[in-house]
């Protein structure tokens, strides 16, 4: 899918990737972006540079993603993208607290989950539409260090795959973003951890592999060439895998937010 003339949505477009996205994006032409963020403030400041619209939205509250798409379909037109973008991160282990792992799952999935609700049957009744969930390399491999952040972002994967399977002969495309380190506010101050392991990347060629894995309409979206080796170790070799991920667990274990 090229992005010129088409009607976009980014959600964390207030900072990181998203602004970057936005930035990006509006270089193909797009007709409209809207950069939502919970930082109103922030999102303001990223449309304002591309002659985009802001919005506040928390999506770890369902009926602001909801509010959120009903705005911009009654407002502004048809998206023919939407980019779930925004996420969060907590350190700890099966000890963080529940209310604690509830945030971080609406955040990190179920805020793609309620996207997916409210567009889906609109973009397959138009003849189709596309989906790019932010998840991260710690979808496919793990994240050492943080349990709530490895399990959603895996589970984000795994609904982008099923979003992809259950609606592709609908006209519905999905890619999934997953990256390591990012230089973005998630990461400020843990250059030295182990997402960062090979190196921290700025969020500009992010949103470029975004571009082309989009024009290409591709399911993952891999900016950091390593992840893809690492997959294919862990699969060749589970137990070995593991082995290994205790290596650096031992090393960097201790990595707090």
């Amino acid at each position: 899918m090229e992005l010129k003339d088409r009607i976009i949505v980014i959600t964390g477009a207030a900072s990181g990737i998203g602004r970057a996205m936005a930035l990006r994006f509006a270089q193909e032409s797009a007709k409209k972006i809207v950069c939502a963020d919970l930082d109103l403030a922030g999102a303001e400041a990223t449309a304002e540079q591309i002659d985009g619209i802001a919005r506040a939205v928390n999506v770890g509250v369902e009926a602001e993603v909801e509010a959120l798409i009903d705005h911009v379909e009654t407002e502004v037109g048809p998206i023919d993208l939407f980019c779930s973008n925004a996420g969060i991160s907590i350190a700890g282990g099966v000890e963080v607290p529940t209310d604690e792992w509830q945030r971080i799952w609406d955040i990190n999935v179920m805020a793609h989950v309620w996207a997916a609700r409210c567009l889906v049957p609109r973009m397959t009744a138009r003849g189709g539409g596309y989906l790019l969930n932010t998840s991260s390399a710690a979808g496919l491999l793990n994240q050492v260090g943080s349990a709530p952040y490895g399990v959603t972002k895996h589970a984000a994967v795994g609904l982008a795959e099923w979003l992809a399977m259950t609606y592709g002969d609908d006209g519905i495309k999905v890619s999934v973003l997953c990256p390591q380190a990012v230089r973005t506010e998630m990461t400020r101050g843990h250059e030295d951890h182990v997402a960062a392991i090979d190196g921290m990347m700025e969020p500009e060629p992010v949103a470029e592999a975004c571009v082309q894995t989009i024009r290409e309409e591709n399911f993952l979206v891999l900016p950091h060439a390593e992840v893809l080796g690492y997959m294919r170790k862990k699969t060749e070799n589970y137990d070995r895998w593991i082995g290994g991920m205790r290596k650096l667990n031992r090393r960097f274990g201790g990595f707090t937010d």
